[in-house]
């Protein structure tokens, strides 16, 4: 790990101050759960670290007229905690996944949803792209755990959020601020995530000296959710494909839904058209599977990760399933 600066801000306009000294060249610290390796691998070599943790501002969940705001700051624990998310069963399902007591106590939203992708390569050193004399490392080594969805491009990691997909599918918006200190827009979550052509672009739209502060539900209504997560193994383990899904069903029947796939393509993807299958249909068995296979149509698997695809299409049809208790039994 090479020395830096360390700040410690106490509020959001001082985090940008200091963020954007350096020529931005600093590095936000939340739970530090991501950013610690990252340090320790030499992946990032900020001049300055700015420990957001003591922003009391991002912090918690709140209810207000726009729905449910929640601080990027507030600690998985805390997100299944709270009685204000408990309509949202899809995020206490990620919660659930998440088998390590230590990332549930210091694991925040906000870092979720920057976690930079797990690749191998790129944890190695060989960046987000993976690219040595202008060849796919990915294409040619080991690529068990790469992308089978949008990987025709030079990335071909998998988006690493655990919470993306379900909040996605809610219709989140997530609050961006900085670099002016006065800076800030709300936008769509599925409008934050980017899939990179070129190394300098990252996983996301943020630019030097802006973080993200809060991530805004909108209201519950009836709608019901959950998230699949196929994990390999229980503990400390990321999923190798998830699905999360919202559905607003009228007298049994679906009139809205959403489908968002996780961990299989190099950010969140949204099945539209899988959701739209479900639209007029009850949920059942025959309706979950159809949209299952719906969602991978379009999948194009690398050499070694052919089996992800069977994956991700049993993690929509469980997860469509479950959404409606109808998980029990069920192949």
């Amino acid at each position: 790990m090479r020395p830096f600066e360390y700040a410690r801000p106490q509020t959001e306009h001082e985090t940008l101050d200091l963020l954007n000294d350096h020529d931005a060249n600093t590095a936000v610290l939340a739970g530090g759960t991501d950013l610690i390796a990252l340090l320790q691998d030499d992946l990032q070599t900020p001049q300055r670290v700015v420990d957001i943790k003591q922003v009391e501002s991002m912090h918690g969940v709140e209810d207000n007229s726009d729905g449910i705001v929640i601080g990027t700051l507030t600690t998985l624990e805390e997100i299944a905690a709270s009685g204000l998310l408990d309509q949202y069963r899809s995020l206490s399902d990620v919660v659930d996944g998440v088998r390590a007591i230590q990332i549930q106590q210091m694991g925040t939203l906000g870092g979720d949803l920057c976690h930079q992708p797990n690749c191998w390569f790129y944890r190695n050193g060989y960046g987000l792209l993976a690219l040595e004399n202008g060849d796919s490392l990915v294409a040619e080594g080991d690529n068990r755990y790469h992308a089978i969805l949008g990987n025709q491009g030079p990335a071909k990691f998998v988006s690493a959020s655990r919470f993306a997909p379900a909040l996605i599918a809610w219709g989140a918006d997530v609050r961006v601020i900085g670099p002016d200190p006065d800076a800030s827009q709300w936008l769509p979550l599925e409008h934050f995530f980017l899939t990179p052509n070129v190394e300098s672009q990252g996983v996301s739209i943020l630019k030097p000296g802006q973080l993200i502060s809060h991530v805004r539900l909108p209201a519950a209504t009836n709608r019901i959710s959950s998230t699949y997560e196929v994990l390999q193994m229980e503990g400390l383990d990321w999923p190798l494909a998830t699905a999360a899904v919202t559905i607003d069903l009228d007298q049994g029947v679906v009139r809205e839904a959403n489908i968002v796939m996780g961990h299989v393509a190099p950010m969140p993807w949204v099945a539209r058209e899988a959701a739209a299958s479900l639209i007029g249909q009850p949920i059942d068995e025959v309706s979950a599977t159809r949209a299952g296979d719906i969602a991978v149509r379009q999948a194009t698997p690398l050499r070694d990760n052919a089996y992800k695809v069977q994956l991700a299409k049993t993690a929509v049809k469980r997860a469509v399933l479950a959404a409606a208790d109808l998980l029990e039994g069920a192949l």
